[in-house]
């Protein structure tokens, strides 16, 4: 029963999920250890003007993948 444990616990931290934010304005991949993958940006929503927009995206897309990740282990797929 460890074994499965411990299996399993692995093939979580090697999945990688996605958090989306703005319609996939921005794209954010982590595996289930919390190692980010990547960061992707839709030039789109990039406005000089209004940053704290794009900071909200990121930060909404960061929480987004943190759930997918928790979410599991929490028992709510």
């Amino acid at each position: 029963m460890q074994t499965q444990m411990l299996a399993a616990q692995q093939q979580a931290a090697e999945t990688v999920v996605e958090g989306v934010a703005g319609g996939g304005a921005v794209r954010i991949a982590v595996t289930g250890g919390f190692e980010f993958q990547s960061v992707v940006i839709d030039p789109k929503a990039v406005d000089p003007d209004d940053v704290e927009m794009l900071q909200d995206l990121v930060l909404a897309a960061l929480n987004t993948s943190s759930e997918h990740i928790t979410a599991p282990q929490q028992g709510d797929i």
